[in-house]
C-alpha cells in the first residue's frame, strides 16, 4: 500500500517506520526541512525496546514530491489540520482515503470539509513516540493498540484493508463498529491529565501524588462522560476513576504529557480539541462544563503569556 504520513513528528515517524519495515511504500511528509533532510541523508534513527537502528525511509517537505497515495494518515497538530490537508491535496487521487489518528475530537469534520466526508475514516492509537532530534525518535509500538473505523460504524472492506496493512507491519489494529465511542474513550484519558500537567508543569509521578489534582481530574472526566452520554455515545470506560488509571498505565513517573511538552517548547497546545471539545459539546447539549472550561481558560492564559513573552524577546 502507498501511504503518506501527514505530519512526521514523533508519532508519525513511529508509525511510518513500522509501515516502512512492513514493506509498504510509506512517505513521511513534514514541514521541517532539517528533519526531512536528516531522514533523507541518514535514515530515521529509531530507539525502542529492541535497541537502536536506522530505518531507510522516504521523506518529503512537499506533497507534490509524493503524488497520489492510497492512504493519508493525518498526524499534524490539531490546529494545523485544515491548512495542512489543503496544502497536501497532491496526495489525494480518485480513490485516496484519509485517516485521522490525532488526539481529541473534531478532526474528521475539519478533514471532511477539505476532501469530502466519503473519504474520511477515524481512528485512535495508543502507539507512542518522542522526537529526540532531527531524524531521531524514541518509538513505542510493540503491544500498543490502534483502532480505526467508518464514521457511520459500518465494517467495510476498505477499513479492513487498512487494518490488514497495519497489522502486517506490527501495528496491532482493530476495525471498530463504534469508532466514535473509541475516540471518546481516548478523549477521557487525555482530559484526565493533559491540561492539569500543562498548568502545573508536573510529571506523572508528581501529578498522581496530589489528591487535590486527582479530584479535579475526576471532575473533568465526569463532565466529559455526561456529555458523551447525552450525545448518545457508547463508552467502554464506565467510571472517571478508570480513565484516571488508564492514563498512567505503563508510563514512568517521569512521563510528561504532550501538552506539557508543547508549553515547555513555547508552542501552542491542542487544548481546543481536548478539554475544549468537551466544552463545545456541553454548549451544544445545554450542559454545564465548568471544570473543563476553567482548564481551557488556564491553558489559554499560559499560551497568551508565552506568546507575549516571545514577542517582547523578539523586539530586544
Amino acid at each position: 500500500m502507498k501511504i503518506a504520513i501527514l505530519g512526521a513528528g514523533a508519532l508519525g515517524c513511529a508509525i511510518g517506520a513500522a509501515l516502512t519495515e512492513g514493506g509498504h511504500e510509506t512517505w513521511l511528509l513534514d514541514s521541517s526541512p532539517i528533519h526531512v533532510e536528516a531522514m533523507r541523508r541518514d535514515g530515521l534513527q529509531v530507539d525502542d525496546a529492541a535497541g537502536s537502528r536506522r530505518v531507510t525511509v522516504r521523506a518529503a517537505t512537499q506533497a507534490a514530491e509524493i503524488g497520489a497515495v492510497e492512504l493519508v494518515i493525518v498526524l499534524v497538530k490539531s490546529f494545523h489540520t485544515a491548512a495542512a490537508m489543503r496544502g497536501a491535496l497532491a496526495l489525494v487521487g480518485q480513490t485516496t482515503l484519509v485517516l485521522s489518528l490525532q488526539n481529541g475530537l473534531g478532526h474528521e469534520d475539519v478533514l471532511a470539509d477539505v476532501v469530502g466526508r466519503e473519504r474520511v475514516l477515524a481512528g485512535k492509537t495508543y502507539v507512542g513516540g518522542v522526537l529526540r532530534g532531527p531524524g531521531h525518535i524514541e518509538s513505542g509500538v510493540k503491544g500498543k493498540a490502534t483502532y480505526i473505523g467508518e464514521l457511520d460504524g459500518r465494517i467495510t472492506s476498505r477499513a479492513l484493508a487498512i487494518a490488514d496493512a497495519f497489522n502486517s507491519a506490527g501495528l496491532l489494529t482493530t476495525v471498530s463498529d463504534n469508532i466514535v465511542g473509541t475516540m471518546w474513550d481516548k478523549l477521557l484519558i487525555n482530559v484526565a491529565t493533559g491540561a492539569l500537567t500543562g498548568i502545573t508543569s508536573l510529571t506523572y509521578g508528581q501529578l498522581y501524588d496530589e489528591p487535590l489534582l486527582k479530584a479535579t481530574a475526576l471532575a473533568a472526566v465526569s463532565e466529559a462522560m455526561a456529555a458523551a452520554k447525552a450525545a448518545g455515545v457508547t463508552l467502554s470506560i464506565a467510571a472517571p476513576e478508570e480513565a484516571w488509571t488508564l492514563a498512567a498505565e505503563g508510563l514512568p513517573s517521569s512521563f510528561r504529557t504532550s501538552m506539557l511538552q508543547s508549553l515547555e517548547k513555547g508552542l501552542a497546545t491542542e487544548i481546543d480539541f481536548i478539554n475544549g471539545s468537551v466544552v463545545r459539546w456541553g454548549e451544544r447539549l445545554g450542559m454545564p462544563t465548568p471544570v473543563n472550561a476553567t482548564l481551557v481558560a488556564c491553558i489559554k492564559g499560559i499560551e497568551r503569556a508565552m506568546s507575549d513573552r516571545q514577542r517582547m524577546e523578539a523586539k530586544t
